[in-house]
């Protein structure tokens, strides 16, 4: 019996999104994921005939749609915005459960260490309308990790009393930006696991989270490339241990593969599917 399922980010293949589904499949993917923020794909341009049609065509491609993306490129730190993030985000979900699935992955931004600042509330405030708007539906608004720490994650998403805000683990974005050991990061975050990437990568020169997704310059810091991301199997990340982690905490849903980077993604997309095959 399979300990995981093999999905990838559709996006990855650069191509349309039937032409990238039907190439998943060939490739033996089981499973794909979609941008859901922008374009032909977004909930406003998705009318009732086109969700069905979209649900159908991955059907007959033999693909489950494990999640959608709803990254939409801001963070919830800020009040003044976050009206317009929470309502686009709900729309996304409600997208997500047309199309057969009750995940939509995000980033929230940078969490505060500082559990008593203004920032934090506001990002309480926003996750946890979104977490009781998931909670109606049974869904999880999934946030990808890689910025904080896994226990600063923790804490956050303890202090919601909810899964309705849960965890897309990037196994990945911790290798390159925070160094976190993988198998303790899986522990800590065990309960809100939904769903997972699977991405390599290798950290460079040490900058932190602040720097990375902050845009924050270490004193002292130079600019040489933090991190780089490589294909599977050829970064930090030790898959065996990793992926023996996921299992030991009840985890047998996706490991989706996101290729950002590289010239031939289709290739690479291919490498990584046989990559995991060998490994589930």
């Amino acid at each position: 019996m399979k300990r995981f399922s093999i999905g990838v980010l559709l996006d990855s293949f650069r191509l349309s999104p039937s032409e990238a589904m039907r190439r998943a499949a060939a490739l033996g993917a089981e499973g794909i994921q979609v941008y859901a923020t922008r374009g032909e794909l977004a909930p406003e341009n998705m009318d009732a005939q086109k969700r069905r049609d979209f649900r159908t065509l991955a059907q007959d491609c033999g693909l489950t749609i494990s999640a959608l993306c709803g990254d939409l490129g801001r963070d919830f730190g800020c009040r003044e915005q976050n009206a317009e993030l929470i309502e686009r985000s709900k729309r996304i979900l409600d997208l997500a459960q047309d199309l057969g699935t009750n995940v939509v992955t995000t980033h929230i931004g940078l969490i505060p260490l500082d559990e008593t600042c203004e920032r934090y509330r506001i990002m309480q405030e926003a996750c946890g309308e979104l977490a009781r708007y998931a909670d109606s539906m049974d869904a999880h608004f999934a946030i990808e990790t890689g910025p904080d720490i896994s226990l600063t994650l923790r804490h956050f998403l303890d202090s919601l009393h909810s899964t309705g805000v849960a965890v897309n683990f990037d196994p990945a974005n911790i290798a390159m930006v925070t160094g976190e050991d993988l198998v303790t990061a899986v522990r800590t975050l065990a309960p809100y696991i939904v769903h997972t990437h699977a991405k390599d990568g290798v950290m460079l020169h040490y900058r932190g989270p602040a720097f990375v997704y902050g845009g924050e310059h270490p004193s002292g810091g130079g600019d040489e490339i933090a991190f780089r991301e490589v294909p599977l199997g050829e970064g930090s990340v030790r898959w065996p241990e990793y992926l023996g982690a996921l299992e030991s905490i009840g985890y047998h849903g996706f490991l989706t593969i996101e290729r950002e980077v590289g010239e031939n993604p289709e290739a690479d997309i291919g490498k990584a599917v046989s990559f995991l095959q060998k490994l589930v």
